[in-house]
């Protein structure tokens, strides 16, 4: 679960890592307060919304006045921003979020990450930080600096210092920036965070270290023990259909294709999605029903996977081990009829009671394609989607 980036600088003003002063807006009428508030004569008007690539997608300004600071909320608010990572619809921008502005010496990169391969957390930092980060991770990966945590030590003072000379930091910035590190990583344990990114942390003029911009990720598995960082969730930053998923409990995941998947398993749904792809198909969505499916789940399934217009084909792979295969048929073939599936449906079932839930669907009267093995299921939804596309042309 993403955070916008002024719900995570309120979390990092609580670890000590200083940010910018700024005021959240979600109208024009407050915009000669955040002004008074701030003080000075120019200040930074960003949109919030979950996504990278604000700055070059017009979505963070520079402003004079207070009449220009209105003008470029108004044309900010209430409109979808579209960047590089959310194309091509984009995401819409409820608040904007008001900052001083800062006479900035240095752009440094800093983020606290997990390193599954190394199965530690790592704390990653760079000279060239700012709007060009990813062009030099590609082109010049020489100057990225990592340093791994011990996962009962943590993060040491002295891999801290290493960074800062690193960095070309010298005095009392390396101390700040030790300071600054140790934070972030307690923040970063503390909140079961699986992305912390600082950029650019700039240094001022005056020799402070100052967190510009941050993105936080919160691991959605430890949201039940953080409700204080799940009630932040914004779900309007999310697809409709993962947000309708969301509220009913369901793991769902939006792609690009036409093949509705509906899978109990993760394993199992990627390895669904890895064989549409292998026979010339694409999956529109990743969906995990969860072992215990039943034929409301199911429904409610169907109505968000329908709820993709791009759909042509649904392909449900099932295998019954702590649910039986009857009782699964017995809940497709209820939601089938109750949402009006129009699309054509394959349905695998493989497990206890295999042959009676086969036999259900098959003596149903609905048109449901039933395939023996994952291959062939797969091979029929593609089909399926290519007949069904093509007689859908205009």
């Amino acid at each position: 679960m993403n955070l916008h980036e002024y719900q995570a600088k309120e979390l990092l003003r609580e670890y000590a890592i200083p940010t910018p002063r700024g005021v959240v807006m979600e109208n024009t009428l407050h915009a000669e307060v955040a002004t008074n508030e701030l003080g000075g004569s120019r200040w930074v008007v960003k949109a919030q919304i979950h996504a990278g690539g604000r700055g070059k997608a017009g979505g963070v300004r520079v402003v004079n006045s207070v009449d220009e600071l209105r003008q470029v909320a108004d044309e900010l608010l209430g409109r979808p921003l579209v960047t590089y990572q959310n194309a091509p619809q984009g995401q819409p921008v409820l608040r904007v979020l008001v900052e001083e502005t800062l006479a900035v010496a240095r752009e440094l990169y800093l983020s606290v990450l997990v390193d599954r391969e190394k199965e530690r957390i790592a704390v990653v930092a760079s000279s060239a930080g700012g709007m060009d980060i990813e062009d030099v991770a590609r082109s010049t990966p020489e100057r990225i600096l990592r340093e791994l945590c011990d996962p009962l030590l943590g993060l040491q003072e002295f891999q801290c210092r290493a960074l800062a000379f690193a960095l070309g930091l010298r005095g009392t910035q390396v101390s700040e920036l030790t300071r600054l590190l140790r934070n972030a990583y307690r923040l970063f344990v503390s909140n079961d965070l699986s992305l912390l990114e600082i950029n650019p942390l700039v240094l001022t003029e005056d020799g402070r270290l100052v967190a510009l911009d941050c993105k936080i990720s919160v691991d959605d598995n430890a949201l039940w023990r953080r409700p204080r960082l799940a009630d932040l969730r914004d779900a309007s930053q999310d697809d409709p259909k993962e947000a309708a998923a969301h509220a009913v409990g369901l793991n769902y995941i939006a792609l690009d294709g036409n093949i509705g998947c509906m899978v109990n398993g993760a394993g199992l749904a990627m390895a669904t999605m890895d064989l549409i792809k292998l026979h010339g198909g694409a999956p529109a969505n990743f969906l995990d029903v969860g072992g215990g499916a039943t034929a409301e789940t199911v429904a409610k399934a169907f109505k968000i996977i329908l709820s993709d217009p791009k759909v042509k084909a649904i392909l449900v792979n099932i295998f019954g081990g702590i649910m039986r295969c009857d009782v699964i048929a017995e809940g497709i073939i209820q939601a089938v009829k109750e949402v009006g599936v129009e699309v054509p449906v394959v349905v695998r079932l493989e497990g206890t009671n295999v042959d009676l839930g086969r036999n259900m669907l098959a003596q149903s009267g609905l048109k449901i394609l039933s395939a023996p093995s994952l291959t062939e299921a797969a091979q029929l939804a593609v089909a399926a989607a290519c007949n069904e596309h093509g007689r859908r042309k205009p």
